[in-house]
């Protein structure tokens, strides 16, 4: 069976109320734009998401919690999105925050199989509320528990018809890390090309890691505007 989807809707079909999604991109930068604006246009709610942010002010996945679609977020850095602060206070929105390096190492944990980890990252702050201490060789370290979900959204530059990804630059960010640890991946790209047109050095995520495959029509501009492919 084709990985190639042409509609959106069919794409996200998967997607389900109450789901876990893992959403690539830092800030804007290599998040996938287009499923996004397909989720704003789909009947799901109480979704928990995983991404570095939440966009920013009706942009990206602030347009998806502006619809109040966003049970939970677990990401790093919330502030550059207002929206969020304000729908915390107003108690629409769960946020838990994790820092940047162990959000990334979560997520490779569970792409991974494994259960969790130690780290010395958040010993001793507010972070480590709750979460198992243990003293290693005379130093404290808290537990840190895998992350998966059950739909990963990411961004990539190109794709073969197999599934194979190849990433541009910083957009690259979370997404391999994402495209391992979900049951369902959604890859949106740029371009896609026939099998053996990728040179296998530049294949980050390999075709296995893949499900569905869709072209971007959505895009962000060097001027920070998110405009038609």
């Amino acid at each position: 069976m084709t990985k190639i989807y042409q509609d959106i809707k069919s794409t996200l079909s998967c997607v389900k109320n109450g789901h876990t999604l893992m959403v690539g991109g830092f800030g804007l930068i290599g998040a996938p734009l287009t499923l996004i604006d397909g989720l704003t246009k789909k009947d799901v709610v109480g979704l928990t998401i995983i991404s570095n942010n939440l966009g920013e002010k009706g942009k990206g996945l602030g347009a998806l919690l502006s619809q109040k679609k966003i049970k939970k977020a677990i990401g790093s850095y919330f502030t550059s999105n207002r929206d969020v602060g304000d729908a915390y206070q107003r108690g629409e929105i769960e946020l838990e925050l994790l820092p940047q390096g162990t959000l990334s190492e979560s997520m490779r944990a569970g792409g991974a199989g494994i259960g969790g980890y130690y780290t010395k990252t958040g010993v001793g702050t507010e972070l480590a509320k709750g979460k198992e201490e243990r003293e290693i060789n005379g130093i404290k370290y808290i537990f840190e528990p895998a992350i998966r979900a059950d739909v990963a959204l990411i961004r990539a530059w190109k794709a073969d018809t197999l599934g194979n990804l190849v990433y541009y630059k910083t957009a690259r960010n979370f997404n391999p890390l994402m495209a391992t640890a979900a049951d369902i991946v959604i890859a949106e790209v740029d371009e896609i090309v026939e099998p053996g047109e990728l040179s296998p050095e530049e294949i980050v995520t390999p075709h296995l890691f893949v499900d569905h495959i869709i072209k971007a029509q959505k895009v962000l501009t060097k001027e920070g505007v998110i405009a038609y492919a």
